[in-house]
């Protein structure tokens, strides 16, 4: 590879990327987890590992199964979300339709102990309880995406960016 190529790839800004799942049950409500390495609650996810090749899908599937036990196929990407943070590089965040889970799938759920300590399920209108300001703003808008059957919605820090709203 040539030197002036290498050099400029170098110098590009570095991104993270993740991806969660975004499953329901049959009353509308929202599938989250505690972790144990940080205050507040969760959607299954985690950090795309890029350097293995996976893509965001293919993330939030390897840490479903690895959060949660449940290894099932995910539906469409719902929204994609620039996430702006202090001490950090830009993180791009993917939230992909898991779909609606029955009580029996519910029943399989295992939790990986090293890292989660509980699960629940939480109605639309308690998820700012349980959820860090950005990512109930991202569920929602999500759930919001599911509700009117569009595509995907695209957020900066949560939040349509601006001259998208209509």
């Amino acid at each position: 590879m040539d030197s002036e190529y290498t050099d400029y790839i170098a110098g590009l800004p570095r991104v993270l990327a993740a991806a969660a799942a975004l499953f329901r049950d049959a009353e509308g409500r929202v599938l989250l987890v505690e972790p144990n390495y940080r205050p507040g609650w969760g959607l299954p996810g985690g950090t795309v590992e890029s350097d293995t090749g996976e893509s965001p899908r293919e993330g939030a599937r390897r840490e479903t199964l690895e959060e949660i036990g449940l290894d099932l196929p995910l539906g469409r990407l719902l929204a994609v979300d620039w996430s702006r943070g202090p001490a950090r590089p830009p993180i791009v965040m993917h939230l992909y339709d898991g779909g609606v889970l029955t009580e029996r799938r519910l029943g399989e759920i295992r939790l990986q102990e090293s890292e989660l300590l509980s699960w629940r399920m939480v109605p639309r209108t308690r998820l700012t309880e349980f959820l860090p300001p950005q990512l109930a703003a991202r569920v929602t808008a999500a759930l919001d995406v599911l509700d009117r059957g569009e595509g995907t919605v695209e957020l900066v820090d949560g939040v349509l960016p601006r001259g998208t709203e209509g």
